[in-house]
């Protein structure tokens, strides 16, 4: 597994190995067999809302923007089909040892509100977002329907409890 890291932000430290082990542990918790690889930039409100609003339309701020690769869609098929699909997708990227899912764009800033607002830590609120984040890339979607949401849910839930950071 490979994670690329751009810290956009200068208040803020060296977060390798904490992603690293979030992506790593969502990883293997879906049963994903191919290696990936990940785009992570750690922005600000300011520059995750201009993200926003231009590739979504959306003029308002956000705390986590996910842009995959592919179109992979794990409720439309069995575990079994997605997970080849994956597999086939890692081949012909020019015979990749990992397979680029797609990038993520947290605003760090808005995670420090969210920490304190839910009365837990930074890293906990962080490693929520690259959960939630590396699902979409992987096609979940919890704005789909309540089946959906409530799927996420538990996945970020139980990776989460993985990694010891449970919900407070």
């Amino acid at each position: 597994m490979k994670l690329l890291i751009d810290n956009q932000t200068s208040k803020y430290g060296d977060y390798q190995s904490f992603f690293e082990s979030v992506l790593y542990e969502t990883i293997n918790h879906l049963a994903i067999g191919s290696a990936v690889e990940v785009s992570l930039v750690l922005t600000n409100n300011d520059g995750i809302r201009i993200l926003n609003r231009e590739y979504r339309g959306i003029d308002k701020l956000t705390d986590v923007l996910s842009f995959p690769m592919y179109d992979l869609n794990p409720y439309d098929k069995d575990k079994k089909t997605w997970l080849a699909e994956l597999e086939y997708n890692r081949k012909i990227t020019c015979g990749a040892e990992d397979l680029p899912i797609g990038d993520i764009v947290i605003s760090v800033e808005k995670a420090e509100e969210q920490a304190r607002e839910f009365g837990h830590s930074l890293r906990r609120e962080l490693a929520f977002l690259m959960i939630h984040g590396i699902l979409h890339l992987l096609g979940y979607d919890h704005e789909i329907g309540q089946a959906e949401e409530n799927e996420m849910e538990a996945l970020q839930e139980e990776i989460l409890q993985k990694l010891n950071l449970p919900r407070v």
